[in-house]
């Protein structure tokens, strides 16, 4: 089983609304800290970089 070493979001305040980040083997994984047992998401390093372009530039569309 392999153990990851979360980090938390240095934008996130206290309390359990935060998002958690780990690499592993060029992977990046993704998990809320109210469920850290839960789902986690996988996602390459630079998908993950254009989602956070794409949200910082406000190109989302509802």
């Amino acid at each position: 089983m392999t153990t990851h070493h979360w980090q938390k979001s240095s934008y996130c305040a206290q309390g359990n609304s935060c998002v958690h980040v780990a690499t592993h083997n060029g992977t990046v994984k993704l998990t809320e800290s109210g469920d850290p047992g839960g789902a986690i998401l996988r996602t390459t390093p630079a998908a993950l970089d254009a989602l956070l372009r794409t949200l910082k530039e406000g190109r989302l569309r509802d």
